[in-house]
């Protein structure tokens, strides 16, 4: 192997089994991105995301360290699936399904560098747009909403979507299909502008 950072997710896992803490870090930057998507877009909370995404791979090294970790090939999938898990018990614990906040993101999204090209007026309608779209999201069905975030806020293939869900890859597809129905409809129920 030439380098780390060209190895697979199932021999990074490996590496890390064996005590290369190098491989852990090269997994986590990896996937990164999509797994905090993915969380972020569910709670909608910048630290809980945060909290909760450090749970998922403690979770996953702790498994990894225990030999518990089984789905080869799979890793993204199972990573996801240890976060839906913790989000549904962070919420089963606290009693508050519908809990939505918006303050910790709104500052970083204003004092960020990639939106300095921008208008503030921009930003606003984007940061609008963005925020009417998700909260449409929570009106699907709750297998429907699992794969619009899923796809489009942590970036998964329908396979990845399927293997996660424990569905077929038809079924993950259908449930897409009747989301964008239920959002176009939901888009002209609503009359919502969705253009800057």
């Amino acid at each position: 192997m030439k380098t780390i950072t060209n190895a697979t997710d199932q021999q990074l896992v490996e590496l890390f089994g064996s005590g290369n803490m190098a491989a852990l870090e090269v997994l986590i930057n990896r996937h990164r991105k999509k797994v905090y998507s993915y969380i972020f877009m569910q709670v909608r909370n910048q630290a809980l995301a945060e909290d909760l995404f450090q749970e998922t791979f403690i979770k996953v090294i702790t498994s990894i360290k225990t030999d518990r970790y089984q789905d080869h090939g799979k890793f993204l999938s199972w990573v996801i699936r240890i976060a839906h898990n913790l989000i549904i018990d962070h919420y089963r614990k606290s009693k508050q399904l519908n809990t939505v906040s918006n303050d910790d993101f709104e500052g970083q999204l204003f004092n960020s560098r990639k939106f300095s090209d921008v208008t503030t007026e921009e930003i606003l309608i984007r940061d609008q747009i963005h925020n009417d779209v998700r909260s449409l999201i929570d009106y699907l069905p709750e297998d429907q909403k699992q794969v619009v975030l899923l796809r489009h806020y942590a970036g998964m293939s329908f396979k990845e979507i399927a293997e996660v869900t424990n569905v077929s890859i038809n079924t993950a597809l259908g449930r897409m299909r009747y989301a964008l129905i239920n959002l176009r409809k939901l888009i002209n129920e609503k009359n919502i502008i969705l253009t800057v």
